[in-house]
């Protein structure tokens, strides 16, 4: 089972990449990120749309706050102005950081239960499978932009996790 530790490594990890990669996008331009690139989400943009759509689908479940106001098929063009999607990231990842920074290992391996509409019924799994899957998320459509981003010229830095995330301020190594 996972741990709160790593919980709030992968939350800072998924807050530096996105902050690298919505960095190297701006470089890009507007048409650039829109142009259809045949990724799964079509775009750039759209990528980052939906990696933002399923973060805040999760979250409404983790801490019961705001689902996203459209659902997983119109994900792409969820927040169409580009400086609106970044402020919503912003937000979001902090989001993410609050909740991880109140995980305990009990709750990590207590359940979750909620209405899937991808499914039609009611789901239940221990929190930790549910979040394993979150960061697994981030992390696929993430390497899907980072693609993207590099075939459009751009450059994101380096994305190993040990030299990204700042472990010894986690208070993870010495």
């Amino acid at each position: 089972m996972i741990s709160p530790d790593w919980c709030r490594m992968m939350a800072a990890y998924n807050a530096e990449m996105n902050r690298r990669l919505y960095g190297a996008a701006d470089g890009l331009g507007d048409a650039a990120r829109r142009a259809d690139r045949g990724a799964f989400w079509g775009s750039l943009h759209g990528t980052l749309s939906h990696l933002l759509w399923g973060d805040t689908q999760w979250m409404s479940r983790f801490d019961g706050g705001a689902k996203p106001p459209v659902g997983q098929k119109d994900s792409p063009g969820m927040i169409e102005d580009w400086t609106a999607l970044k402020a919503a990231r912003i937000a979001t990842d902090d989001r993410i950081a609050a909740w991880v920074a109140g995980l305990t290992q009990a709750r990590l391996a207590g359940p979750l239960t909620w209405f899937s509409g991808q499914s039609g019924r009611e789901v239940t799994m221990p929190l930790w499978i549910a979040a394993t899957h979150v960061f697994n998320h981030q992390t696929h459509h993430r390497g899907q932009a980072h693609a993207l981003i590099t075939a459009a010229g751009g450059a994101t830095g380096d994305t190993d996790m040990p030299w990204v995330v700042d472990l010894a301020g986690l208070g993870l190594v010495p």
